[in-house]
């Protein structure tokens, strides 16, 4: 698994794709180029009785860098690293920095890929993949690009909270109105902490408590970490307001019991 760092000091943790999945991936897409090229040759036969050898041989070989490497450099492009391969798989091809890939990208792929899959039978590819860490061909090195995972577990998503040792504290606190902005940045924090460096987490925490307490009291008790006051305050917050939706709910319902009980009028 590979990670990138994001400007807030965010590890953002990216899992290449398998040997065994590129491979498959890799299958896939030969065989439907084969199945692309086998067409055309059925086309040219076809229309062949018209056309001299010389012109024939042309249309083959025309037809074989337009399977082999004029569609997969089009369909990488348009799709941003996506193939027929790579969907059935759940795999897609970006730069090493986590970016799309462009067209440059996909045109050294896919020359590279002609001589490395289809001229060495994948004796190339095979070669490079196996000695590289995130089971790379060659025309990936010379790209600078890689297969990436898509299909993956989703993550659990965290629901802040007040630690035991808080939540006295807090269930008797005054919560004014948090800007959203504010509450957004807390609450990306609290789903993104466990992902940050020791050092960034604690600035960033520090500075997000320090903000909350502008529209929160009275203070915390002695000794809170600022990571545990963004999650009680947060807390309580959502469970504070949706308290107050299911009160409004149950007000509007109870009005509506009301007013389907009155008579109606009917006009003349």
């Amino acid at each position: 698994m590979s990670s990138i760092i994001t400007g807030e000091a965010v590890v953002l943790e990216l899992r290449p794709a398998s040997f065994a999945a590129r491979a498959l991936g890799l299958i896939l897409d030969v065989i439907a180029h084969i199945i692309l090229l086998i067409l055309l040759i059925i086309l040219i036969s076809m229309a062949s009785r018209d056309l001299d050898e010389a012109a024939v041989q042309a249309l083959i070989l025309s037809s074989v860098v337009f399977s082999f490497v004029i569609v997969p450099v089009t369909v990488e492009t348009l799709t941003r690293g996506r193939s027929l391969g790579k969907l059935a798989t759940g795999l897609r091809i970006v730069r090493d920095d986590g970016g799309s890939i462009r067209f440059r990208h996909a045109v050294i792929r896919g020359l590279l890929g002609f001589l490395e899959i289809y001229l060495t039978f994948g004796g190339l590819a095979i070669a490079v993949a196996l000695f590289n860490d995130r089971s790379k061909r060659l025309g990936d090195v010379v790209a600078g690009t890689y297969s990436l995972r898509q299909r993956v577990p989703s993550e659990p998503r965290i629901l802040p909270g007040a630690p035991p040792y808080l939540q006295a504290w807090v269930s008797m606190a005054d919560i004014g109105r948090v800007p959203d902005a504010t509450a957004r940045r807390a609450g990306t924090f609290v789903q993104q902490a466990y992902l940050m460096a020791p050092a960034s987490r604690t600035r960033m925490a520090t500075a997000l408590a320090t903000e909350l307490a502008h529209y929160v009291a009275p203070p915390p008790p002695p000794g809170t970490r600022p990571d545990d006051y963004i999650g009680a305050v947060l807390g309580e917050r959502r469970n504070r307001e949706l308290n107050r939706l299911r009160q409004a709910e149950q007000r509007n319902s109870t009005v509506g019991e009301r007013l389907s009980r009155l008579p109606f009028s009917r006009s003349t």
